[in-house]
């Protein structure tokens, strides 16, 4: 298997995993026992920087993993919405790949359709 494909994978499961109630009891749980070992090691200096490592690394990993989440995401979005506008006769295919546009031309298409909806809410 091709790593992009294994980290592909990987980031899926991540994702869904962590964001259902069983990633949040366990992170809760982390948190207790961490907590709990607090008077055992007279709340050091070393047990809050554990704490803090851990949850640094965690959320630096995560970043990238929910970002790779979310690209493919779009990505399979924006296709899918390509494929309604080029099946779709009344749609201007003009409106097909808009997100790989500059700025400027992205903001005359909102203003154009800003515009078509105001005269619609009003006719």
């Amino acid at each position: 298997m091709k790593p992009t494909r294994a980290f592909d994978r990987f980031s899926k499961l991540a994702a869904r995993f962590s964001g259902r109630p069983p990633a949040f009891t366990v992170a809760v749980a982390i948190i207790a026992a961490w907590l709990a070992t607090g008077p055992l090691f007279a709340f050091s200096d070393t047990w809050q920087l554990v704490i803090n490592t851990a949850t640094t690394v965690i959320t630096f990993l995560m970043a990238f993993l929910i970002h790779n989440t979310q690209s493919r995401d779009t990505e399979a979005i924006q296709i899918k919405l390509d494929e309604l506008i080029r099946v779709t006769e009344a749609a201007s295919n003009s409106l097909m790949d808009l997100e790989e546009l500059d700025e400027a031309t992205l903001e005359t298409y909102r203003r154009k359709y800003e515009l078509r909806a105001r005269r619609s809410r009003e006719g």
